[in-house]
């Protein structure tokens, strides 16, 4: 693998970092402890180089650890990995900026300055403007149960990667660089003294102030510093600058509204939830509004301003203390209701606006007064961040199953005597739905009682009326199929009194489900009540994780994008707008992938400027724990979807159609023999993998299964992913590509598919992120497990899925022409590499821990097992 000059600087850090971990080990642990990690080190390096009698050894080592050593050791490794994440995630900043200084190689891909100086090429500068002004772009914060890492790591490791950066400093003199390289020892030795392991699953409000600390640590800032950026450029490129009102980007959250299989989320936690929300975004607000009296000290003032305030001597001052008192006043009511009271409303803020207005004032102000340049600044930034995150900071979406609406209408109906809600065909429900959704009566009788899962659906729908549509965003509907999925919900908010219905999404995930989308869309559009309440536009989600668990990633992502082509067709007939929200993942299995060209590969006209995206668990942290990371990511976003849109992608030639959908029944074919048809499948999964044990670890809210089978079918798309993660075989992002491009290969269509890859987008991203998952597999490390775990009779089973993955790895090299996978990605290359040798022992060391743990031998081994979990996702860099 070549050495590149640029990787200098990361080389040096984890260097550093690590040589820091080793003396922190024999200070805190003891020289046995150093000694027995750096021989473990130095027999995985030279394994990992080709050394058999090392492999060999590194095996028999790691064999004969004795208890006491075990959890020291995973730890080292485990620490080592997350330190050489925080070393890259810093490089990256540092790289960036390279760019931007280094005129002579131009700007980054996908920066905003690269974006608009290619567009100006192109000829676009005339609608750039309008395209980015009316961009919508919504990143919807999740929990499902990826992040694996406390959060008191979690800050360290940021508080270490801000060293790192201290640490760039042009200029350190002797003594600066010696306080940086102490405080890094003091972190990297507070980090080892921490448990790794949560001791309890966190409740859906602890996942929700989780989400609300990646908002108040980075986003707070780099928000409005991203949209000065943003305004410079386009006032540059086309004279007219970024609206102070504008957010092209904006945050939502699954935090407390997704219910969906996780019966710890009720309408109480939600209502918990939304007012959290706001009373952090008071708290922050507050914290701007000190600032700025503190620095508007100015006498001069507009008619407008003196209009309000009088006399005042110093009018900026007196207007903002106002503003203080009632946010003052707001967050002791909402501590209040967060406490279980019921205080009287008084003069507090309900929206955004009536904080917007006075800030305006003083604005509006210091322009006419000449003071304009200090608006520019503090101010400024205020009411950017309240365009992007209003009083709520991030509005919390409501998600439900289908069948719990069916169930709640079915025992209305019961009780009214007018039937079976559950038994009726689709007309008959539609035909039901409509005409109470026209009716002035009410339908819920006040006597009305039902069992528990029906009254927390109305309950749910009570705290929709009571929040308001300033703290919620979308309610959507998993396995949805039929128009009365989406009715039932308009009625059950009407029957409640929700004055400003939310948004209704049907999530299609399943590949039935996808291919039913249009007809689904097509109809309800069709019904002109409906029609007549939705303004125009109907958002629409589409997920990417139950369709590839249930017919393989590639027969999932052309569907989805099928899907989305039917759709866009569909909306476009009936003369309305269409939203599509993403349900993407962290693992590529899951739709994850680079975010850039995920966007860039969408079918033409689904993006149009609107664009609504699932970040979730460990991703979350990766894109924005760090601010210069943070920043990019936005960047990348609002680039990407701006291209889409001015220049969207050509549809598929003739004749690719074809071949993608032979490629897609014939991956389903193979995928659905293996992990359906296959009657000893689930037995080799659950004893090649640590399926099991992953659900003992405290890293969600949600439980592993929606439903108490056995079957990977009620399996959570997250768990499944996981468990093959943890063996780094990672089955469920290949499993059928491989026979469906062999046979098509052998076809002749070789010179298409090249073709494909070269001239489609979609095609070519697919196959990149194919060649990313190869590149981090390794068969010959899952065959370790199945040699200890699994019993004789299934080894043939793992034999012949090892086999399909050397398949797949022939055919997609083939295919992208590529020597070695990520052949034209060096720097994610080389960042595999370095990990390798790190994560090797921990795979070792988990197949002993599970092989003694499931003989009941070493209850007291369980630790070490979730910290080799642990360690083994941040070596993998993603987990579900």
């Amino acid at each position: 693998m070549s050495e590149n000059r640029s990787d200098a600087p990361l080389r040096e850090d984890i260097r550093q970092l690590g040589g820091l971990l080793g003396s922190t080990i024999h200070e805190q642990s003891g020289a046995h402890v150093y000694e027995t990690v750096e021989e473990i080190r130095g027999l995985a390096k030279s394994a990992r180089a080709g050394d058999e009698a090392a492999a060999r050894a590194l095996e028999k080592r790691l064999g004969e650890l004795p208890d006491e050593l075990i959890v020291p050791v995973v730890r080292a490794f485990s620490q080592f990995l997350n330190l050489a994440n925080i070393a890259e995630q810093h490089h990256r900043i540092r790289r960036s900026r390279a760019w931007v200084r280094d005129t002579q190689t131009g700007p980054l891909r996908g920066s905003l300055e690269e974006f608009f100086k290619r567009m100006d090429a192109a000829g676009n500068t005339g609608e750039l403007h309008e395209t980015i002004a009316d961009l919508d772009i919504e990143l919807v914060l999740t929990a499902h149960p990826t992040e694996v890492m406390r959060r008191s790591l979690l800050q360290k490791y940021n508080h270490i990667a801000e060293l790192l950066g201290q640490g760039d400093r042009l200029d350190p003199t002797p003594e600066e660089i010696e306080e940086v390289h102490q405080a890094l020892k003091r972190e990297i030795t507070a980090a080892w003294e921490t448990d790794e392991i949560r001791r309890r699953r966190p409740a859906p409000q602890d996942e929700a102030r989780w989400g609300l600390a990646v908002i108040e640590q980075t986003l707070w800032d780099v928000v409005p510093h991203f949209l000065r950026r943003l305004d410079r450029n386009l006032k540059r490129q086309t004279g007219t600058p970024l609206a102070l009102d504008s957010a092209p980007i904006h945050f939502g959250s699954w935090m407390g509204g997704d219910r969906d299989g996780n019966p710890r989320v009720t309408a109480t936690v939600t209502r918990e939830v939304c007012l959290l929300n706001r009373w952090k975004a008071v708290e922050l607000y507050e914290q701007q509004i000190n600032a700025l009296i503190e620095d508007l000290s100015l006498q001069c003032a507009s008619d407008e301003l003196r209009g309000w305030v009088g006399d005042a001597w110093e009018p900026y001052r007196t207007a903002l203390k106002a503003v203080r008192d009632r946010l003052l006043a707001t967050r002791h009511w909402l501590e209040a209701r967060l406490a279980g009271r019921q205080p009287t409303d008084g003069l507090i803020y309900w929206r955004t606006e009536e904080l917007r207005e006075p800030l305006m004032i003083c604005y509006r102000s210091l322009h006419e007064s000449g003071a304009g340049m200090i608006a520019e600044g503090r101010l400024k930034d205020l009411l950017r961040r309240l365009s992007v995150f209003g009083l709520t900071l991030m509005r919390v979406d409501i998600r439900q199953e289908s069948t719990r609406h069916t169930d709640a209408l079915n025992a209305l109906t019961e009780a009214l005597g007018i039937g079976s809600y559950a038994e009726w065909d689709e007309d008959e429900r539609q035909r039901f739905l409509v005409r109470e959704l026209d009716s002035r009566r009410p339908l819920i009788p006040r006597d009305f009682e039902a069992d528990e899962e029906v009254t927390e659906v109305l309950d749910t729908c009570r705290v929709i009326a009571e929040m308001g549509a300033d703290s919620l965003g979308a309610y959507v509907i998993s396995m949805a199929s039929k128009p009365s999925d989406i009715l039932a919900v308009k009625l059950l908010q009407k029957e409640a009194g929700v004055r400003s219905p939310l948004r209704v999404v049907p999530l299609f995930e399943t590949l039935s489900d996808l291919q039913g989308a249009q007809a689904c869309l097509d109809q309800l559009i069709g019904i002109d009540w409906y029609r007549e309440h939705i303004d125009g536009v109907q958002e629409v989600m589409i997920g990417y994780s139950d369709s590839g668990k249930d017919a393989s990633h590639l027969t999932a992502a052309w569907a989805l994008y099928q899907t989305q082509e039917q759709l866009v067709e569909s909306a476009r007939r009936h003369g309305i707008s269409l939203k599509l929200f993403h349900g993407r993942g962290g693992s590529i299995g899951r739709g994850g992938g680079p975010t850039h060209a995920a966007i860039l590969s969408q079918p033409p006209g689904s993006v149009d400027g609107r664009l609504r995206v699932t970040e979730q668990g460990e991703v979350i942290q990766a894109k924005f724990g760090l601010p210069g990371i943070a920043e990019r990511n936005l960047e990348l976003y609002i680039t990407a979807v701006a291209e889409a849109t001015l220049v969207p992608p050509n549809p598929p030639e003739k004749g690719w159609r074809e071949v993608m959908d032979q490629l897609a029944g014939r991956s389903c074919e193979v995928y659905r023999d293996m992990v359906r048809e296959t009657p000893e499948f689930i037995e080799y999964f659950r004893h090649a993998t640590p399926e099991h044990e992953i659900s003992h670890l405290a890293i969600g809210s949600r439980p592993a299964r929606r439903k108490p089978t056995q079957g990977v079918e009620s399996l959570r798309a997250i768990p499944w992913i996981f468990a093959w993660t943890q063996t780094r075989l990672l089955l469920p992002a290949w499993l059928g590509a491989g026979s469906a491009l062999a046979e098509s290969l052998e076809a002749g269509r070789r010179d298409t598919l090249h073709h494909m890859y070269e001239a489609w987008p979609f095609f070519r991203a697919f196959i990149d992120m194919l060649e990313m998952v190869l590149a981090k597999s390794d068969p010959a490390v899952a065959a370790w497990y199945d040699a200890r775990l699994v019993p004789e009779s299934l080894h043939g089973l793992g034999e012949g899925l090892r086999e399909r993955h050397d398949e797949t790895r022939r055919t997609v090299l083939e295919v992208s022409q590529h020597a070695q996978p990520l052949d034209d990605a060096p720097v994610v290359q080389r960042s595999v590499g370095l990990r390798n040798p790190y994560v090797d022992p921990l795979n070792l060391l988990q197949v002993e821990l599970l092989d003694r743990v499931r003989h009941g031998h070493e209850e007291d081994l369980r630790d070490a097992l979730m910290i080799c979990i642990n360690g083994i996702a941040a070596g993998m860099r993603n987990t579900g």
